[in-house]
């Protein structure tokens, strides 16, 4: 009987669970509180909870745009979001966000079902969601969004959420009425405050970095000629056999769209090369989902990638797997760039430093020759990755397919501008100064994060000590 995990509950108590839960886990993993503190459900302490709407989505900026659930990171929503929907005055009307709204993922897998943010309005922009998110109001008068956000990202409440998760094959939800049906502690006004000004800060920092990000990108595409390019829509293209099947091995006529032509012009007009003599490529590996177990060698895949940041992964493997040689190359050093090949492809992302982790076969990885380190600086070159000036090229290679894959032999043949050292530096100057706002935006939030869990396992004044704690050393 040893490691048995028992709990006794009243059949009859049960039946008042929203999604009658008789699933042993349910009743297993039921948080701890602290005595000392009160409690309240969180469906107590809202104003308004309401799913998203669902409704078909463009890329062609037609109506308003929508966050999905892939669009919330680090307990904000983007500052950017892909799709747009075409909706009406009175669907804007009701499914419009406003700001301090707190969207919660309900339904992906399990790693990320659950995940929640913040929404903070920019000046008089509309933005929408979809229903796979779930938008929550709370009272002020006894939750700030801010804590709200922070308790749900918290291990007390990760926890609650994650036991309260039904999970299928291919995703996993939690309905919204059972995470009303959490306990929050409800604490001070005066901590709930302090977590709300780390946000103000954090926030104020990733719009800044934003700009900084924005302001590298439009330096980029203005030398190329590129900052105000409109491709050609036009979906007529006529090509001879010597120009087209012969030189490309394409017969779908979306590869010939003469946008793409456009694009690949105003590169050649610059001084240009092919990513494979600029780079090595190399492959990672996919040991397959029987692999995967909860401690070990941290497993990076796509869903852990944006051109920002690495998402700390759930799944790891085992370090037995690995000879120590076989290890050694596979961890991305710092420098490389991690490029993902399937699913969303074309995303980039440049290492910080050495780190501790495999990637998946999805990734991958891209270290700058010896012989091209004098010519292309290893931001510039992710920028470029992640600019139009390469993504309108994958999307020529891997368009036309339900599960996006792009072949490593075309990502070989991809056409890099290269701008002057001068220019690139300027670039780099940019991008990394982006990212160290993004890393302390990223360090006050989990700050905020220590301080609602210390908050709960410890006390208030004991949150109030680190966070002071913080400020004097920053």
């Amino acid at each position: 009987m040893d490691g048995l995990e028992a709990r006794e509950f009243n059949y009859l108590k049960s039946l008042d669970n929203k999604d009658f839960r008789i699933d042993s886990q349910f009743y297993t993993q039921m948080p701890k509180k602290n005595l000392a503190l009160s409690y309240d459900k969180i469906g107590n302490k809202l104003i308004k909870s309401q799913y998203g709407i669902s409704i078909s989505m463009n890329e062609d900026d037609i109506g308003y745009p929508i966050y999905r659930m892939n669009e919330i990171h680090n307990m904000f929503c983007d500052l950017e979001v892909d799709k747009c929907a075409d909706i009406t005055p009175e669907e804007l009307n009701i499914f419009s966000l406003n700001d301090g709204d707190v969207l919660f993922n309900r339904t992906n897998s399990f790693e990320w079902v659950g995940r929640t943010g913040i929404y903070k309005q920019e000046s008089n922009k509309k933005n929408i969601f979809a229903s796979y998110l779930v938008r929550f109001v709370p009272d002020v008068n006894y939750i700030l969004p801010e804590y709200l956000t922070t308790f749900l990202n918290s291990k007390q409440g990760v926890w609650d959420i994650k036991r309260r998760a039904r999970q299928s094959i291919n995703q996993t939800n939690v309905n919204p009425e059972e995470v009303k049906e959490i306990e929050i502690p409800l604490l001070s006004m005066d901590i709930q405050k302090k977590i709300k000004t780390l946000f103000d800060i954090s926030y104020e920092n990733i719009c800044v970095s934003s700009k900084l990000y924005k302001e590298a990108e439009d330096l980029l595409l203005s030398e190329l000629g590129l900052l105000d390019f409109v491709p050609n829509n036009d979906n007529i293209a006529i090509k001879s056999f010597s120009d087209s099947f012969s030189v490309s091995g394409r017969l779908d006529s979306e590869y010939y769209q003469p946008k793409y032509d456009d694009i690949v012009l105003h590169i050649k007009q610059a001084k240009h090369d092919k990513l494979d003599h600029l780079v090595s490529i190399k492959k990672s590996i996919e040991p397959g989902s029987e692999a995967y177990q909860d401690e070990g060698i941290p497993f990076v895949r796509v869903s852990n990638l944006s051109k920002f940041e690495l998402t700390a992964p759930d799944i790891h493997l085992a370090y037995s797997l690995f000879s120590v040689d076989e290890l050694e190359k596979l961890q991305p050093k710092k420098d490389t760039i991690l490029l993902s090949k399937d699913g969303t492809v074309g995303m980039a992302y440049c290492m910080k430093e050495d780190a501790n982790l495999v990637t998946s076969g999805a990734l991958l990885h891209l270290n700058i020759r010896q012989a091209k380190r004098a010519e292309v600086l290893p931001e510039y070159l992710t920028l470029i990755l992640n600019s139009k000036v390469v993504q309108m090229q994958a999307e020529r290679d891997a368009g036309g397919s339900i599960i996006q894959h792009w072949k490593p032999s075309e990502i070989q043949e991809i056409l890099i501008p290269i701008l002057s050292m001068s220019i690139q530096e300027q670039i780099e100057t940019k991008v990394m100064q982006s990212f160290i706002l993004k890393e302390q935006s990223k360090q006050l939030l989990e700050l905020a994060k220590r301080a609602v869990e210390v908050s709960i396992e410890e006390s208030e004044q004991s949150a109030f000590k680190l966070i002071g704690e913080y400020e004097c050393l920053n």
